[in-house]
């Protein structure tokens, strides 16, 4: 049995301090939201004592789909690196970046620099996605749909050239014996986000997993759990969605979550049990929210 832990969304905060100058761009319109509400929603304590519980969990490896920072300002690209070094080793912890993580052209350049031991395939290729990392009977496949966008949007994109070297990838894994698992920050699944959050290009990333195949797909971005599915060659798909660790649980609904997806052999191929773990209210204990199986 494996045991993969899926968290995203966290939004490190609180903000750094912030000079004027650098609000001169995208970033006023990111400081104004976080200040009118974001920044109350969010909070380093709900995220504590979640990555507590995940590390009493001992999952044998941590995906983290994405949006670790905010604005991406310099000093919050640091603290993530920090973030990451606290939760895990390079080689136990894998990460694709977010809409936040690429708020400015400059904001991808120093998330790769910072955070490239956690994006980097077995064969050493940082900075190049999709990459692939082998752990144990899994091959985790990370993509990248982060892109700097106009202020109030935050789409993805996936272009043609990563689509189809996605698919020569997960080609090459279906020929071994492995669970293969697409890590991407934005969801694929066609109408799950209004128009200004979607995924450009996702037509091509399904056209990939239903051609080549995968026995799972990791995401983030909507900052709610879901359970979806996309074709694939032999049946469906399933679609995970991770909500923000960072969520304040509020008016009834429970804060953020982390997921366990346990993955055993049964039968010649595989099977998978997802538990969904967090506090249904402020200040109540990390708890289990729900266990379903995920059937493709």
């Amino acid at each position: 049995m494996f045991t993969l832990a899926h968290l995203s969304d966290p939004h490190l905060g609180p903000l750094p301090p912030v000079r004027w100058r650098d609000l001169a761009s995208k970033r006023a319109f990111g400081y104004v939201n976080w200040r009118r509400g974001r920044g109350a929603r969010l909070g380093p304590s709900s995220l504590v004592a979640l990555v507590e519980d995940l590390r009493q969990s001992e999952p044998d490896h941590i995906a983290v789909t994405g949006d670790l920072i905010n604005i991406g300002l310099p000093a919050e690209v640091e603290a993530a690196r920090e973030w990451l070094a606290a939760i895990g080793e390079e080689n136990d912890v894998t990460v694709v970046p977010g809409n936040h993580d690429a708020y400015l052209p400059g904001s991808i350049r120093r998330y790769s620099e910072a955070w490239g031991p956690y994006m980097r395939g077995d064969e050493g290729d940082e900075g190049t996605f999709p990459f692939v990392r082998r752990r144990g009977p899994l091959a985790l496949v990370g993509v990248s749909s982060a892109v700097a966008t106009a202020p109030l949007m935050a789409t993805g994109r996936i272009r043609s050239a990563q689509s189809e070297a996605l698919a020569e990838t997960l080609n090459e894994l279906g020929r071994e014996d492995v669970f293969r698992v697409v890590l991407i920050h934005h969801p694929p699944i066609e109408g799950s986000t209004p128009w200004h959050k979607r995924l450009v290009g996702a037509s091509g990333f399904r056209a990939a997993v239903a051609g080549a195949g995968a026995e799972l797909v990791l995401h983030g971005h909507n900052h709610f759990t879901s359970v979806a599915a996309i074709p694939g060659p032999t049946g469906l798909v399933p679609v995970v969605g991770a909500t923000s660790a960072s969520l304040h649980p509020r008016d009834g609904r429970a804060g953020g979550s982390y997921l366990l997806y346990r993955i055993g052999r049964r039968n010649g191929g595989f099977e998978t049990e997802m538990v969904e773990r967090g506090a249904r209210e402020a200040g109540g204990p990390i708890e289990t929210l729900s266990a379903r199986r995920l059937d493709g």
